[in-house]
This record gives structure tokens, sequence and C-alpha cells, in this order.
């Protein structure tokens, strides 16, 4: 039997938290719900969740500190904010805390299923990309023996950070690779000498990546990185 998606709730809202899980369960998933931000930072180790949804005003501890506890012990998870505000600052403080969506109440729960899905699928993509080579352009870049290879039969073997850097540039292809994120990932630690060090791997990878000049690693200023890149050329 397929293991069922298994989705955290934390809502303090009792009567829409019990609806919530009960039109999530109907639609296959399985859903442990919390009252309060304390009893999902407690209940949130106990299991293996596949995507958090966290209102964003509850007591005890809110929804953006019990999400950046959340991102301690799993920093992969994804995370859709609930809110009964509207306001630009908490919808900038939710993606800063790693949000992957953010619905304001009211909402519709198809609404919610949809923004789930789209999320999952989107999950599941980069789940699948990671377990064989990335292939793009005219190179094929293989993380788990960290070689870069290219059409014309030159491989280039890569450094740990190179390699770790890369991987993640692949896995969000075309889309902004957050910075601080990055730094997290590979370091271990934001701060300034990290930051330069990791501008100087991104210069090295423009440089092994230059023969095809269709690909390139952009700067996004103040927010990340981003890897242009058109998809695998079709063999001859």
């Amino acid at each position: 039997m397929e293991e069922k998606i298994r989705l955290f709730m934390c809502e303090d809202d009792e009567n829409l938290g019990m609806l919530l899980r009960e039109y999530l369960q109907a639609k296959g998933f399985a859903v442990d719900l919390f009252p309060d931000g304390e009893a999902g930072e407690r209940g949130f180790p106990k299991e293996q969740y596949d995507l958090c949804i966290l209102d964003v005003m509850m007591p005890k501890k809110d929804g953006f500190a019990l999400a950046k506890e959340i991102k301690v012990m799993n920093p992969e998870i994804p995370i859709v904010f609930l809110t009964a505000k509207n306001m630009k600052d908490d919808i900038v403080e939710g993606f800063k805390t790693g949000a992957d969506d953010y619905l304001t109440k009211p909402f519709s729960m198809e609404e919610l299923l949809l923004r789930i899905e789209a999320i999952l699928r989107r999950v599941q993509g980069k789940k699948l990309a990671k377990e064989g080579p990335f292939r793009f352009g005219q190179f094929t870049f293989d993380w788990t023996k960290q070689t870069l290879a290219s059409k014309a039969g030159e491989t280039t073997k890569l450094t740990t950070k190179e390699n770790d850097l890369l991987t993640l540039l692949c896995e969000n292809q075309n889309e902004l690779l957050d910075r601080n994120a990055a730094l997290k990932k590979i370091w271990g630690v934001v701060d300034y000498f990290n930051a330069r060090s990791m501008d100087v791997y991104i210069t090295k990878l423009r440089k092994l990546l230059k023969d095809d000049e269709r690909i390139e690693i952009l700067n996004i200023h103040s927010k990340g990185y981003k890897l242009i890149a058109p998809p695998a050329d079709p063999e001859e």
C-alpha cells in the first residue's frame, strides 16, 4: 500500500483546524493537527512530515517563530502560512522565514489543496532530479561523482564546495537560489567571509560553464543566484 503524504498543521482556531483536517484527510492526506505553536514544536519531531501548514497568529508561539524552529529540524520541508492579516510586512516576514506559499483568510479549501499539490509536485521534481545526473545544454553534471562533463569529451573533477553549490543551482535551475539558504546549506553559517568565499566559487563555476554561451549564472542583487540553462542538447 502506498504511504500517504503526511501534513503537519498548526491552527489555533479549533473549528477551522478540524474542517481543514477533515477535508485534507478526505483528499487522501494524513494530517496531524496541533492547537498552538508550543504543541506544534513538541509534536513535529515525532513524525516524518512532507509539508507544514502554519497559522501565523497563535498563542504561546506564533507561526513565524515555529517555522524557524521547524527549519532547524528539517531545512528542506515546505511551509504554507495561513493568516487573517493582509499586511505586506507579514508576507515579507513569512517568505524570509522560509515560506513556500501564503494564504490570507478567508480562503477556500480547494485553493489550499491546489497550493499544496503544486508545492509537492515541485519538491518531488527536485527529488527525482537529484536521483541521477543533471543534464543541461552541452553538459552532464554527476553530483554523486563530483564530475562535470561536456559533449566535447572533457570531464572536470569538482571540489566538494563546487559540487555542492552547482547541485543547489541545478535543483533550482531557472529559479532563484536564495543566497542565505545556500550559505546555511553548504557552509553552515551566514557571514561576510563565507559569502565572499561563495562568490569565488560562483566565479569558478562560470568559467567551467563558459563554453556554452546559453548558460549563465546570474547574480540577483541582495537575493542570490540564478542558473539560466537550456534543456540538454539532443544526442547526435
